[in-house]
């Protein structure tokens, strides 16, 4: 598979965060040069990258690896995300185009048709969608990173039951895009905190011995 150099990093994290690269297995250069089709300076560019980002550590005489995150580790980046997407969604409220809120209500409206059409194989991606497109809408870069960061980094430790409760969260969707409409940054962060606290209980961490349900504290 031939990709171009600047697509390496995203390339090996997509692998990760799908388990086609097992977690503490061995990354080499030269292995994964081969793997992309690209030459091994941006593979090690890549490696430093993810290594900053948690998704791989370097082992003493074994090299980069990739990681293998606690079940400590993981109920953290729920409580993270808890804190940091009410922050994002109350700035999009200050801060949103008319060109977000287009997308954000195509997206809410896709995901109504979706839940109501049983057709739950799209609600996912249109989930990330969504929280990507809110991140934006925040006008932060640097808070649009760590909350693109954190969704790669739960999606690679939990996997999700987006039918659990798919029509209350595309509900709670419609909230969040009303009071970003509206320009209500307070109405905002609180519709989004009380989200993200109930989506909570739908991520299972896909390493824990017994499968047990995670909820963020």
């Amino acid at each position: 598979m031939r990709i171009p150099a600047h697509s390496v990093c995203t390339a090996i994290r997509d692998d990760i965060v799908s388990g086609a690269l097992e977690r503490g297995s061995r990354l080499t250069e030269e292995v994964l040069a081969r793997r992309y089709g690209v030459s091994r300076i941006p593979v090690r560019e890549a490696l430093r990258t993810l290594e900053a980002e948690g998704f791989v550590v370097t082992r003493r005489h074994a090299g980069a690896c990739v990681a293998e995150p606690s079940e400590q580790e993981a109920a953290d980046l729920l409580e993270i995300r808890m804190l940091l997407e009410p922050l994002g969604a109350a700035r999009a409220a200050q801060r949103r185009t008319e060109a977000h809120l287009k997308v954000l209500r195509g997206l809410v409206r896709l995901g109504h048709d979706r839940v109501r059409r049983g057709h739950g194989e799209d609600l996912r991606s249109l989930e990330g969608w969504f929280h990507e497109t809110l991140a934006q809408a925040s006008g932060s870069a640097g808070l649009t990173a760590l909350l693109t960061q954190l969704r790669h980094k739960i999606a690679w430790m939990y996997t999700v039951d987006v039918a659990e409760r798919a029509a209350e969260c595309w509900s709670e969707h419609a909230a969040i895009l009303d009071a970003v409409a509206r320009g209500d940054a307070e109405r905002a962060r609180a519709v989004t905190a009380l989200h993200t606290e109930r989506t909570a209980s739908a991520h299972r961490l896909r390493f824990s011995r017994l499968g047990a349900r995670v909820r963020a504290s």
